[in-house]
This record gives C-alpha cells, structure tokens and sequence, in this order.
C-alpha cells in the first residue's frame, strides 16, 4: 500500500526523549490532521520526517511507500516525494520564488538534463492560477519582508509545483489572520487527490473548519492517545487535551 507507515517511533534530542512510541499512517488521498499541546512533540516528528540533523530515532521506524525514510538524506526524501512546509519559513534574500521552484525542479531530473524554461514557466502559471496567485508574485525574494500569510501562501505555492506524494505542513496556520487562513486553505484543497497523502499539524480547530480532515489524532507527551474523524477535533475544541490524555490508549483508527 502507498502511504507513510510510522511505527512505534522513539525520538530524543541529547538525553531527554520527545517522542515515546508513535504510530502512525498517512496513506496517499488522505488528509490526516495531528493535534496536540505545545511540547507534545509534533514538531519534533515533522522535523525527523524530513531529516533534522539534531533530533535522534533510537527506536521504530519510518517507512514511505515501503522504502526506509531513516536510511535516506534530507534531500533524498525530498526526492522521493516528501515536502516540509515549515512552521517559520526563512527568508532567502537575493532569490526570486520564480529562481527557487526552478532550482528545485531542476535538482530532480537526472544529472545532465535541463528544465526547459517554457515548460517550467507552464507549469508555474498553471498552479498559480489553481491557487488564485498573481504572476507578480513569484518575481519577489523568498518570503523577505512576506507577512505570515504570504510565507505560507509561498510554502503552498511550492507543494503545488513540486508536487509530492506526501506533505507535511507543520502548524502551517500559525500567526494567521482568518482570511490568511482561508487562502491558505484553499490551496491545501485545491491540491488534494488521490496521489497525494497529507499530514496536518495544529494546535487549533480552527483550521479544520476549512481544512476537513479524513482522520483526526491527538498527540500528547510524545504519543498519540486518541484517534477519531473530524468530530474530534470539535470535542477537543469543547473539552480540552486533559480530556483526551486522561485515561486514554493508543487506538486503532481502522
């Protein structure tokens, strides 16, 4: 089965271990929203998915369409299929976004071909049109002197020409105002299909009244103590993470 199998994940940084036995699949052509206070260590999973130096597995394994994501570099994953969007993009003065993407299309194809420039400019116009961005956009710096919402709004814009097999949009709704918000959103749902598997974390419901996900879970202390639909998230909403840590286990959400 194609999807993003992460079994009994132990993760630490130095000493002090973030992640206790976390399991998780996100399948293609499913949106999975991960839940959970700060310090629960969802950004410490997305940050080991994509490959951080400074955080350490030392038990489980992650498994992308059956090839072991652990044995490969950062941008080897990214290669195979895997995007990142960061919770606090950087800004890469000098560098126009339309340079960027560019540069990233091209370090995919095998060594020795080019990215033809109509083609890629094509494809570019296509995806900024799906997500309702003007073409005077992508002539600006990467994210420099961008508000929060057009940080995220670039991130989206890369997932969209990148196209992976799965995406990992780590609290991709912080700092935003609601209309920020639902642009945001409707990237992320113009973008959804069959081929493409995404993992959603946040610390609010707010986005998944936009955003509606196929399964929700709710992560607390470095595992994930509740799974369920989208109803809970509202739950959550109304009774908080006490609720869902209190006397909960590690269920099954098939």
């Amino acid at each position: 089965m194609k999807e993003l199998n992460i079994e009994k994940l132990h993760i630490a940084v130095g000493d002090q271990e973030i992640v206790r036995g976390l399991t998780l699949r996100v399948p293609r052509g499913e949106v999975h929203a991960l839940m959970g206070p700060n310090g629960s260590g969802k950004s410490t999973l997305a940050k080991v998915l994509a490959g951080h130096p400074d955080y350490h597995v030392t038990a489980g394994k992650i498994l992308m369409d059956g090839e072991d994501l652990l044995e490969l570099d950062p941008d080897e994953r990214a290669r195979r299929g895997l995007f990142l969007a960061f919770q606090y993009p950087s800004e890469i003065p000098g560098v126009t976004i339309a340079n960027f993407l560019r540069a990233a299309l091209q370090s995919r194809l095998p060594e020795g071909e080019e990215l033809e420039a109509t083609d890629y400019y094509a494809k570019l116009y296509e995806k900024m049109e799906l997500l309702g961005m003007d073409r005077s956009f992508t002539s600006r710096a990467v994210n420099e002197g961008f508000s929060g919402g057009e940080k995220k709004r670039t991130e989206i814009l890369q997932m969209a020409v990148l196209e992976p097999q799965y995406a990992v949009l780590d609290e991709t709704d912080s700092g935003l105002d609601i209309d920020a918000l639902k642009t945001v959103a409707h990237g992320v749902n113009s973008l959804r299909g069959p081929d493409l598997g995404i993992l959603l974390i946040t610390h609010y419901q707010r986005l998944l009244n936009y955003i509606i996900p196929d399964y929700v879970h709710v992560m607390v202390a470095g595992r994930i103590v509740r799974s369920g639909r989208k109803e809970l998230a509202l739950e959550l909403e109304e009774r908080g993470y006490d609720w869902a840590r209190d006397g909960a286990t590690e269920p099954a959400y098939r």
